[in-house]
């Protein structure tokens, strides 16, 4: 029995391997990548859902909408490169250029150290690039500040008014359950808007979802007792997105 059910786990965890998912992260040169990705995080949700907890600076008495989470290189095969050097080091004068597009020190830290590395640039240059590119994608009018709703399959129209040359293949609309929680749009090194690549994918699967003001925290799971006798895990289902 034991033989069998070793030989079992060991196909399991062979298949698991083979289905790695094309976005996954991965060791490379700084700046060998194909173009960036830049994600706009809509404050309410990120606050309500944030596994870490609310971030004193993004999550205080001032309400923010739509801030920079990340400028991220990125392949065109879904994958990307991530955390290229130990450089950790970012100016506080590059901090305080940058609060007004990314008001966390503590992400504007991780994004430099997982993402930044791999751009080729310095911190100085990669967070201007990141300013440049926050400046290059307008939001639209109504999704500039927390207010009324505003369903998840109008928010991809709003940008794509707000933004001459930007396409629906060059944007994503991601949802956090029934709230949008980010959009991403794709950018070319000059900053140009540009078609994205593999795996980046509108993930709003709920037909009711939308951009709310007030988003409620998530609930924690609840889970059924183990039975008795341990089953082998079922066959591996698709990935889930990654967390960057």
């Amino acid at each position: 029995m034991r033989r069998a059910v070793a030989a079992a786990l060991s196909v399991m965890v062979a298949g698991l391997f083979a289905a790695s998912p094309a976005w996954a992260q991965r060791k490379a040169e700084p700046g060998n990548f194909d173009y960036y990705i830049l994600s706009l995080s809509w404050s309410p949700t990120y606050c309500a859902r944030d596994r870490n907890g609310p971030d004193p600076d993004q999550c205080g008495e001032r309400k923010h909408g739509f801030v920079v989470h990340g400028l991220w290189p990125q392949y065109t095969d879904g994958s990307y490169p991530a955390t290229c050097t130990r450089d950790r080091n970012v100016p506080k004068a590059v901090v305080d250029q940058t609060m007004t597009v990314m008001p966390s020190v503590g992400l504007m830290m991780h994004q430099w150290r997982k993402h930044g590395t791999c751009s080729g640039l310095t911190a100085t240059d990669y967070f201007a690039k990141l300013r440049a590119a926050a400046a290059k994608v307008a939001i639209p009018d109504p999704l500039k500040a927390p207010g009324p709703t505003v369903p998840a399959v109008q928010v991809e129209r709003l940008f794509l008014e707000a933004n001459p040359g930007l396409t629906a293949e060059g944007v994503a609309v991601v949802c956090s359950r029934r709230d949008v929680s980010e959009v991403r749009v794709c950018l070319n090194k000059d900053l140009g808007f540009m078609n994205c690549g593999q795996k980046v994918v509108d993930r709003c699967r709920d037909r009711d979802a939308a951009l709310s003001a007030e988003v409620a925290p998530a609930q924690p799971r609840t889970f059924n007792a183990a039975p008795a006798v341990p089953a082998l895990p079922p066959a591996p289902a698709a990935a889930p997105t990654p967390l960057r």
